[in-house]
């Protein structure tokens, strides 16, 4: 199954971070994105551009997460030299991640 099918997303930056929400569509699927939507698989999904880490932020009462992706916007903004310096579109990547089915 794919991301989209239990969530939606929104996408920032910092400098040079991509910051990513993941938002529950439910919040009774908050619990198994928390198992299951981990930084390695995160990590492997933007491997081309994710130069650093990723952290992964829960936002439990809200149902969402925050993914931090360190040097993934080639410099910032004002250095990139990528059509989309801010990053909007990431999220369509993010929500492009394969999880196992449900059982």
């Amino acid at each position: 199954m794919k991301l989209y099918e239990l969530a939606h997303s929104r996408t920032g930056d910092k400098g040079d971070y991509s910051v990513i929400s993941v938002i529950c569509d439910h919040p009774e699927d908050f619990q198994w994105l928390k198992d299951h939507l981990t930084t390695q698989m995160v990590k492997e999904k933007f491997s081309e551009i994710c130069l650093g880490k990723v952290t992964r932020y829960e936002l439990p009462k809200i149902s969402a997460f925050i993914f931090e992706l360190e040097h993934a916007l080639g410099g910032g903004v004002t250095r990139s030299l990528a059509t989309d310096g801010h990053g909007k579109s990431l999220c369509y990547v993010m929500l492009d991640i394969d999880l196992p089915d449900r059982v």
